[in-house]
């Protein structure tokens, strides 16, 4: 099958599979990781690196799902056409408006999250300002088109690796007493209650944060088409995913022998607390530059997804035609138009709403994307004949997705978005049930009087 163009941007340019890697670095790293992992350190201790090995086996199993996929078949819709050709147009409107949907709010609680973060520095500007900054940014970038997009990511995921191999160097260098003295006590568990510090539910609670840090592996699946050679896409997703992990477990293993576990926090990065009593002035100011950046990225990256989403949508006749109405732009404008309302309304709804309802619908979009990933490995075996051991891979890497959802359940800062993401999925059902007979309605008007007679006649012999 001939490869299609990405849809945001008709450059013919293609990309090597390691480009990819970095432009899937770049969208991935972000604030999940620079402040999630805090909490899921609180939770568990150190059994947070089992937590992201865990993480990293699932988001691993889900990506050679997409990567096989998007081999055989390269579709610019990715999942959600994946999931059209395996049960019907009802799974592909499905899961195409449950992700734009999803992405749409956590687009809102990273421009919060980035507005709060340069307060660092201008404490007195309201948070409405930063945040309409940074959307009118992000809509510069996806103007840009595909080229453009990948050109900021990549310089974005640069620039984010560096600061973690900073924290690496300079957390080592601490260890070993080269800063400040160093050398101070450090927090290595010896029995298994220090390993796991709340026990076996405190460490169910906690996978969750470990999947939210690889969250946003839709992206690679969205941008395979455009790679020179689309049997890479396999390699681009795991030498992605090796980098990744490599860096998650390094960094996290540093920072949780540095500082005492309730030290950690929501609010502040675990590598600015387990670098805080070496007296580094420019360190929060370096780290905190780094997470906004990483939440920048990651933003643009969601801003690109559903642009894109939702022009996949209109062409397959699942939203109105007009989104997928291409003009001058190198986005279709209509599109552009919609992931605008939705981002200003996003804006709105993140700084009206307390912290702690927001907070819990964008752990419930969290929680949309896994949904989506669930879709992915069934849609798998459906649309390619496995092995005995890629079926084992598949219910393996369902069964670690459903452990993570669940955990939610355990944690009460979790559990109003668990069941507000089942709100958001039943509200999406339901339009799917009108739409559904919509559909049927127009395939009878579509069967002229003469095609009826035809019909009739033919079913008589």
């Amino acid at each position: 099958m001939r490869m299609q163009k990405a849809t945001c941007g008709p450059d013919d340019k293609k990309l090597a599979w390691w480009q990819l890697s970095l432009v899937g670095v770049g969208c991935i790293i972000g604030t999940g990781f620079f402040l999630a992992s805090g909490l899921a350190i609180r939770l568990t201790g150190a059994s947070v690196l089992l937590i992201f090995i865990i993480a990293a086996t699932g988001t691993y199993i889900v990506g050679e799902a997409l990567g096989k996929l998007a081999a055989h078949d390269p579709q610019k819709g990715s999942f959600r056409t994946y999931a059209k050709k395996a049960f019907g147009r009802w799974a592909g409107f499905g899961s195409g408006w449950v992700y734009w949907s999803s992405e749409i709010l956590i687009v809102g609680s990273q421009l919060t999250a980035l507005s709060i973060f340069t307060r660092f520095w201008f404490p007195n500007i309201p948070l409405w300002i930063f945040a309409s900054i940074y959307a009118f940014l992000g809509i510069i970038i996806v103007l840009l088109g595909a080229t453009g997009f990948e050109k900021a990511q990549n310089i974005f995921a640069i620039t984010k690796i560096s600061a973690i191999l900073m924290f690496i160097i300079l957390a080592i260098a601490g260890i070993a007493g080269l800063i400040n003295g160093g050398g101070e006590k450090l927090y290595i568990p010896n029995r298994t209650n220090e390993f796991f510090n709340e026990g076996f539910f405190g460490f169910w609670s906690a996978l969750i944060f470990g999947f939210y840090a690889f969250g946003g592996i839709e992206i690679m699946g969205m941008m395979t088409p455009r790679l020179r050679k689309k049997e890479d896409a396999r390699k681009a997703n795991s030498v992605m995913l090796l980098l990744l992990t490599t860096i998650y477990l390094l960094s996290v293993g540093l920072a949780v022998i540095l500082a005492a576990k309730n030290q950690f926090t929501s609010d502040e990065s675990p590598f600015v607390v387990a670098m805080d009593h070496y007296n580094l002035a420019f360190f929060p100011h370096v780290f905190n530059g780094a997470i906004i950046i990483a939440g920048f990225s990651t933003m643009t990256a969601s801003l690109f997804a559903v642009t894109n989403m939702v022009v996949t949508l209109s062409e397959d006749g699942d939203a109105p035609k007009i989104f997928s109405k291409k003009g001058k732009l190198k986005v279709p404008s209509f599109a552009l138009l919609l992931t605008i309302c939705g981002l200003v309304s996003s804006i709105i709804t993140g700084l009206l709403l307390p912290d702690k309802v927001y907070e819990y619908i964008t752990t419930a979009a969290g929680l949309m994307l896994l949904y989506n990933w669930i879709f992915v490995l069934f849609a798998y075996p459906r649309l390619l004949e496995l092995s005995g051991w890629e079926k084992v891979k598949q219910w393996g890497g369902f069964l670690l997705i459903l452990i993570a959802v669940s955990g939610t359940l355990w944690e009460k800062s979790s559990r109003p978005g668990f069941f507000i993401s089942l709100i958001f999925v039943g509200v999406i059902g339901i339009v799917l049930m009108y739409m559904q007979h919509h559909w049927k309605k127009n395939e009878k008007k579509e069967i002229e009087p003469h095609q009826m007679w035809e019909l009739l006649d033919f079913a008589k012999k």
